[in-house]
């Protein structure tokens, strides 16, 4: 462990109720406390069976103190003195304290480099750190380094490297362009900042950490997506822009270095290109409806299916879909039922059901796997990424949580992300349950690889739970399965539709 000179290093023993504890570091004794009440949290996972409440746990001493003394201090050593006995025991690791002179900079290698809220993983994801992103290094833990700005990130996705000066930076001018479907948003800058991203309704907000703005000119032109840019310098070296958006629903964004120029890139609606792109959507089927409708005015009494048939065959015209059957391969089968019939199998033959449906509709059908084998979660992340389509599904079916009942636990559940993906995934969520009559299991919040992307909406769904002997029978039924997947089309068109600017 190493921190910086007058920061509290905190200590924790697990020894009897009576014993005194203390502990030994760099010839400096410091008492342990004994905690009357110290309340142990369940894991996330507990959410899933209604059953996360804490619990109080006793027999734990704690104990804080701090140092002005630089370098390496060695290994604490733990006493514990009980009926005139004393136990030594060392702690597992040394703790250095770092000189704020000579502190070192980490720069992101991985392409994005996984920020936490703590030295494990076990802490909560903040927004990824782009290639290339410096930042002094305040602490170690383990594998871990934490960054000036608060997060960890594991040493392994940075090179360490020895610190001239404070990788900081000021801001001038900033300037937006159409590329395609998408507006680019480019901030100049010396050094590549640590940055983080908070999206809201009708307001995306990048904040730029170890930057101080000389900004008096912004190029902001009339724009697709923005309605206008707001700025502030919330304290020194933070600065936080606000996109104030034309639509409440968000499609996309990503974030990358060029150099030490930092490029925002915010995902178009469908159906809208930037300069010189047209209107996406657009076809000789649509100008075939129109034709129809106009000569039905004229009355020249069109067939009504064929303007039916022709408005079904192109509702999803120039929407690119990305599906994601869950699991596969000989390893990965997934949940299974009460015969042992697996997730992987169902998964798929529902999704090429949907995929069916919606290329029906004109919408490109993207899928991760089209047969039985194994796709890591990151090659199948990396599609969607690669894709960019409008939307991005992950079809499972669920398992039973652990001290779930397999006869009451049922219904079917949406899991999402970011922000952009909230939308999607409680409409499909109340359209599959209200449509087909199935028992909900709810709308989660959930850190999941495949809601994870920011390049689209991202949702997975659990249809059902394979244990549950009522849900395995219609989860198996070729009819119901045939009228999942148009509701599962039925209701990506509605959201669509529903969701223009």
């Amino acid at each position: 462990m190493a921190r910086l000179p007058d920061e509290l290093i905190c200590f924790t023993a697990i020894a009897p109720p009576t014993a005194r504890v203390s502990v030994k570091l760099a010839e400096q004794i410091m008492p342990l406390v004994p905690r009357p009440q110290q309340i142990e949290l369940p894991g996330n996972a507990s959410v899933l069976t209604q059953q996360n409440r804490p619990v109080a746990i006793a027999g734990r001493f704690e104990g804080c103190a701090h140092t002005v003394l630089l370098g390496d201090l060695g290994k604490p050593e733990f006493q514990l003195a009980q009926d005139g006995q004393t136990i030594k025991q060392s702690g597992f690791g040394s703790i250095k304290i770092l000189s704020p002179t000579r502190l070192e900079t980490a720069v992101v290698t991985a392409e994005t480099g996984t920020a936490r809220t703590g030295p494990s993983t076990d802490y909560s994801r903040l927004t990824p750190l782009p290639k290339g992103t410096q930042a002094l290094v305040t602490g170690y833990e383990g594998d871990w380094a934490r960054l000036d700005y608060g997060a960890w990130i594991k040493r392994s996705e940075v090179q360490i490297l020895p610190t001239g000066a404070p990788p900081k930076s000021i801001i001038r001018s900033i300037k937006a362009r159409q590329v395609g479907d998408w507006t680019e948003i480019v901030f100049p800058l010396q050094v590549p900042v640590p940055v983080s991203i908070q999206q809201g309704d009708r307001t995306f907000t990048l904040t730029l950490y170890n930057t101080t703005a000389q900004t008096d000119i912004i190029h902001l032109d009339d724009d697709p997506l923005i309605e206008r840019l707001d700025w502030q310098q919330n304290n020194p070296g933070q600065i936080q822009y606000t996109f104030n958006l034309k639509s409440s629903q968000q499609w996309g964004y990503k974030l990358r270095y060029e150099g030490t120029t930092l490029v925002l890139s915010l995902k178009h609606p469908p159906g809208v290109r930037g300069e010189g792109g047209g209107d996406e959507g657009k076809s000789a089927k649509q100008g075939t409806i129109a034709d129809l409708e106009k000569a039905q005015a004229q009355n020249s009494r069109p067939q009504a299916e064929t303007v039916s048939a022709l408005r079904t065959a192109t509702a999803l015209a120039g929407i690119k879909i990305l599906l994601d059957p869950g699991h596969g391969g000989p390893e990965d089968l997934g949940s299974r039922g009460p015969t042992g019939y697996p997730e992987k199998t169902v998964a798929l033959v529902i999704t090429k059901l949907v995929r069916d449906r919606l290329q029906q509709r004109g919408a490109t059908v993207y899928l991760t796997r089209e047969t039985d084998v194994d796709v890591p979660l990151q090659d199948r992340v990396a599609l969607i990424d690669k894709v960019q389509p409008t939307l991005a599904l992950s079809l499972h079916y669920n398992a039973l949580p652990d001290d779930g009942d397999a006869i009451k636990t049922k219904g079917v559940s949406a899991f999402w992300y970011n922000t952009q993906a909230h939308s999607l995934a409680v409409f499909l969520h109340n359209y599959l349950t209200k449509t087909l009559k199935r028992s909900s299991y709810g709308v989660f919040w959930d850190n999941l690889a495949l809601t994870r992307p920011t390049t689209a909406p991202s949702v997975l769904l659990e249809l059902g739970f394979m244990i549950n002997p009522d849900e395995f029978e219609w989860i198996t039924n070729p009819k119901e399965q045939q009228r999942l997947a148009t509701a599962i089309a039925d209701g990506i068109t509605r959201w669509l539709q529903k969701s223009q600017p």
